[in-house]
């Protein structure tokens, strides 16, 4: 298994935004879309802010694989679901890194609904 660089880490992490495309069921990267990402540890996280049927999380369902890119990173991911008992330490990374935003903004990462779409990257 592929772990992610120190380097990668930081540079993911410390992005403000992250463009995710994920692979359709015939191996073509769907258009990215724009969202936000945190670290926590040693992973990183996104979520889908309209939930499990947004667009783009359908499409992470299908072979869940896409390609990121932020910080200057570009990489193929593979698409997990998280540990079940990080939601709370996600929702106050999410806090913290985006405090800068309004907060009915950040608090729209925190809703059961968001929740429900979180997805941990793993570098394929």
């Amino acid at each position: 298994m592929t772990t992610w660089t120190s380097d990668e880490l930081d540079r993911i992490g410390q992005a403000e935004e992250l463009r995710i495309a994920p692979r359709r069921r015939d191996g073509s990267l769907a258009p990215p879309r724009t969202i936000w990402v945190i670290r926590h540890g040693d992973d990183l996280y996104v979520r889908s802010v309209n939930g499990r049927t947004s667009a783009w999380f359908r499409g992470t369902q299908a072979r869940h694989e896409g390609h990121i890119e932020a910080g200057g990173v570009s990489r193929d991911v593979s698409l997990a679901d998280p540990d079940t008992d990080v939601g709370d330490d996600l929702d106050a990374a999410y806090r913290s890194k985006y405090r800068s935003y309004p907060a009915n903004i950040v608090g729209s990462v925190s809703t059961p609904q968001a929740r429900a779409a979180t997805l941990r990257l793993v570098p394929a």
